[in-house]
C-alpha cells in the first residue's frame, strides 16, 4: 500500500527552475532510469514490482496535495458552475449528435434511433452521477484516473490512464474529421474533396490536413488560458444553442409521421448496437470533472455544471433524432451530414449551410473543451510518474500546462491526418464505455471499503458481491450477442446480477458517507451502471474488441517495461527529497554560469 506524504496545501508556485526546459531528469528522474545498470537492476525485480503496483494505493489527501506539487506550479481556481454547465454543452453537443445519428438511423437503428439515444443517455447519467460525486470528494485534474488510483489501486488506475489517453486522441481526431466533413457542406462540395486522396488502405486513404490545423488552433486558445477558454466556449455555445432550436424547430414543421414506419426495420438488436456508437454522442462530460481543481467552489458548481447540462443536453439529443427521422425515410438519411441533406430534399436548401455552421461552430466547442480537459488528464497522470512528469508541469503564467496540451495534440493530429470517422468512433464507444464502467465499480468500493475500518468478512462480501454483478452482466451482454432473440438466459443472468446488487445492500455496511454531495440509491444506481456499460460494449462489433485488445496490451507492455518502475520508484524512495536536491544542484550551477 502506498503511504505517500500529503497535505491539503496547494502547489506554491515558488520554483526557481525554468519552464522550458528539456533534461533527462525532467523525463526519467526515477532511480531505476538513472543508468542502465539501474535499469536493468529495476527488469529483473518486475515480477515483484507489479505485485507491489497491484495493490498499492493512493488517498485523496495525496491526490489533493503531494501529488498536486509535482507540478511545480498551480492551475488557478476561476471556473463556476456557469462555466463548467457551459463547457458542459461545449464537450458534448458535436459530431455525435450531427454526424453519428445519420450514420446510426441509416445503418443499424432505423427511426428507432430516438430510443438508442435514450438507452445510452441513461447510461450516461448513472455515469454522471458516479463521477459527480468523485469530482466533489477528490477536486483534482486527474479526473477518473484519480478516483481509480484511489479506490481500485495504481495498476487499474493504469488500465484506466492508458484508455483516458488513448480516448482523448481519438476523439479529438474523429472530431476533427468530421469539422471537415462539415465545412465540405457548408461550401457546397463534393464528399472528399477538401481531403488528399491516396492509395492507402480503405478507410485510412484520404489525407485530412485541415483537420490537423484546427485542432492546432483549439489547442493553442486552450493552451492561453482557462477562463479565456472559457470566454471563446461561451460565444460558440450560444450560437450553437440558436442553431439547434432551429433545426428542432424547423425539422418539426416538416415533419412526416409515416417516415417513423417501420420504427424498427433492423430490431431491437440495432437499437442497441446504434446505442453503443451514438454514446460517442455523450462523450466528453467526464472533462468537467478534471475541471474541478480550477473550480471555485467544487462542491455546489460541480453538481450542477455536469448533472444540469448532462441533463438538457439529453433532452435535446432525443428531440434532433426523433426530428431527423420524422424528415426522412431512414434509408435516404445521409450517413455523413444527416441534417444538412435533410434540410435541402425537404425544400429548404438554404438551411443547409447554416445547420452545417452550427455543426461547425459545435464541433469547434467540443475540440476547445477536450483541449482543456484532457491535457489536465495527462498532467494528473505524468504526477504520478506514469508517464514522464515533464508532462504535469503546469506554466507559471498561464496556470495551464502546455507539454501535456502539445503531447496529445500531435497524437491526434496524426491520426485525424489518416482515419475515418467509423473506424474511430467504434473504438473510441468501447474506450469509453470500459472507463465508465470501472468508475462505478469505485464509487461501490469507495462507499463499502475503507483500508482500517472494512473487517475482512465484509470485504469478501464486497468483493464476491462485485464479481457477481460484473460476471452477470457479462453474461447478460455475451447472451445478447449470440442469441438476441432469445429470453431464457436472462432469467438466470438478470436475477444473479439482482442478488449481487442486493448483497451489497444487506450484508455489507457502508464505510464512508458522502461529505456534500452523493449518488442517490447505492449500491443499485452504480451497479446499474456497470451492467449497462457492459451491455452497450456488448453490443459493439468484434472489430472494436480487436481494436481495443491490441491498444491495451501495448499499453500493458509499456507499463511493464516503463510504468511499473517509475511508480514504484516514486512510492518507494524518498522521491521528493532527491527532486528537491536536484532543483537545488541545477539553480546554484545557473547561479554560477551567470556570474562566470
Amino acid at each position: 500500500m502506498d503511504q505517500a506524504k500529503s497535505t491539503d496545501s496547494p502547489p506554491t508556485g515558488e520554483n526557481n527552475k525554468s519552464y522550458w526546459r528539456f533534461s533527462k531528469q525532467d523525463f526519467f528522474p526515477e532511480k531505476s532510469f538513472q543508468s542502465w545498470a539501474t535499469y536493468r537492476s529495476a527488469l529483473r525485480k518486475t515480477p515483484l514490482r507489479f505485485r507491489d503496483r497491484l495493490v498499492g494505493r493512493s488517498n485523496d489527501a495525496a491526490e489533493l496535495g503531494e501529488v498536486r506539487k509535482r507540478s511545480e506550479n498551480e492551475m488557478k481556481r476561476c471556473l463556476t458552475w456557469w462555466d463548467l454547465t457551459w463547457f458542459g454543452f461545449g464537450s458534448v453537443i458535436g459530431a455525435g449528435i450531427f454526424v453519428l445519428t445519420g450514420q446510426e438511423a441509416h445503418d443499424h437503428a432505423g427511426p428507432a434511433i430516438i430510443l438508442s439515444y435514450v438507452a445510452s443517455g441513461i447510461s450516461a447519467m448513472l455515469s454522471v452521477f458516479c463521477y459527480t460525486e468523485f469530482a466533489v470528494e477528490i477536486p483534482v485534474a486527474g479526473g477518473s484516473f484519480a478516483y481509480l488510483r484511489v479506490e481500485l489501486g495504481d495498476f487499474a488506475a493504469f488500465i484506466a490512464a492508458a484508455n483516458l489517453i488513448l480516448e482523448s486522441i481519438i476523439g479529438a481526431a474523429a472530431v476533427a474529421r468530421s469539422w471537415t466533413s462539415y465545412l465540405t457542406t457548408l461550401l457546397n462540395r463534393p464528399s472528399n474533396s477538401l481531403r488528399i486522396h491516396t492509395n492507402l488502405a480503405k478507410d485510412y486513404n484520404y489525407l485530412d490536413p485541415i483537420a490537423v490545423v484546427v485542432l492546432i488552433i483549439t489547442s493553442t486558445i486552450a493552451i492561453i488560458s482557462a477562463k479565456k477558454t472559457s470566454y471563446v466556449n461561451w460565444i460558440a455555445s450560444l450560437v450553437h444553442s440558436v442553431v439547434i432550436v432551429f433545426i428542432i424547430v424547423a425539422a418539426f414543421s416538416h415533419a412526416d409521421t409515416s417516415n417513423l414506419s417501420p420504427f424498427l426495420p433492423y430490431g431491437v438488436k440495432g437499437v442497441f448496437q446504434a446505442a453503443a456508437i451514438v454514446y460517442f454522442a455523450y462523450g466528453g462530460f467526464d472533462n468537467i470533472a478534471t475541471m474541478a481543481e480550477e473550480t471555485r467552489n467544487p462542491s455546489k458548481d460541480i453538481p450542477l455544471g455536469l448533472l444540469g447540462s448532462m441533463s438538457i443536453i439529453t433532452v435535446i439529443y432525443c428531440l434532433m433524432a426523433l426530428s431527423l427521422s420524422m424528415m426522412q425515410k431512414y434509408y435516404n438519411i445521409d450517413r455523413e451530414a444527416a441534417y444538412s441533406i435533410a434540410f435541402k430534399d425537404v425544400g429548404m436548401k438554404w438551411a443547409q449551410y447554416l445547420v452545417a455552421l452550427g455543426a461547425l461552430k459545435g464541433m469547434t466547442s467540443v475540440l476547445l473543451v477536450g483541449a482543456l480537459g484532457q491535457a489536465r488528464y495527462t498532467t494528473h497522470i505524468a504526477r504520478s510518474h506514469i508517464i514522464p512528469p515533464f508532462f504535469a508541469l503546469v506554466h507559471p503564467k498561464t496556470g495551464t500546462p502546455i507539454y501535456a496540451t502539445m503531447l496529445l495534440t500531435f497524437a491526434s493530429a496524426c491520426i485525424a491526418l489518416f482515419s475515418s470517422l467509423d473506424v474511430l468512433a467504434s473504438l473510441l464507444s468501447i474506450s469509453t464505455l470500459f472507463i465508465f464502467m470501472m468508475m462505478a465499480t469505485a464509487l461501490i468500493v469507495r462507499r463499502y471499503y475503507q483500508r482500517g475500518v472494512s473487517t475482512k468478512p465484509h470485504t469478501l462480501k464486497l468483493v464476491a458481491c462485485l464479481l457477481i454483478i460484473i460476471a452477470s452482466s457479462m453474461a447478460t451482454s455475451a447472451y445478447w450477442g449470440l442469441n438476441p432473440q432469445g429470453w431464457a438466459g436472462y432469467v438466470v443472468t438478470v436475477p444473479l446480477w439482482f442478488a449481487g446488487t442486493l448483497g451489497i445492500q444487506l450484508f455489507v455496511p457502508q464505510c464512508r458517507t458522502p461529505k456534500v454531495w452523493g449518488v442517490p440509491l447505492v449500491p443499485w444506481f452504480p451497479s446499474l451502471s456497470i451492467a449497462t456499460n457492459l451491455f452497450l460494449m456488448g453490443s459493439l462489433g468484434s472489430d472494436a474488441f480487436v481494436r481495443f485488445g491490441l491498444c491495451t496490451g501495448v499499453m500493458l507492455v509499456y507499463y511493464l517495461f516503463f510504468g511499473v518502475h517509475a511508480t514504484y520508484d516514486v512510492a518507494h524512495s524518498n522521491y521528493e527529497e532527491t527532486v528537491g536536491m536536484q532543483i537545488e544542484k541545477v539553480s546554484d550551477m545557473e547561479k554560477a554560469t551567470m556570474k562566470g
